[in-house]
């Protein structure tokens, strides 16, 4: 499969699609399938169970999270907001 020299992961597609869209397929492939850091234990640990759902390999702690990323932008904003609220009291 000599074709997946560039392309990489999105390789299985083939001719089809068009290049924009297998490029953001690509980045967003490539960073879901990464190690991701453990928020328990901090050790990069952490893979995708399925769509939303993570689990860490060393402590077995299995979390929510996005459905590409264990934390997404709109997570962390939430968090950091409650943090912020709680901690006023």
């Amino acid at each position: 499969m000599a074709r997946t020299k560039k392309v990489g992961i999105t390789g299985r597609f083939g001719p089809r699609y068009g290049r924009k869209a297998k490029k953001t397929v690509k980045t967003i492939e490539e960073n879901m399938k990464k190690k991701h850091i453990c928020p328990q234990c901090d050790r990069p640990a952490v893979k995708r169970v399925s769509r939303g759902i993570w689990k860490c390999k060393k402590c077995n702690t299995v979390f929510t999270g996005g459905a590409y990323m264990p934390s997404t932008p709109m997570g962390k904003t939430a968090a950091r907001n409650i943090k912020r609220i709680v901690g006023g009291l």
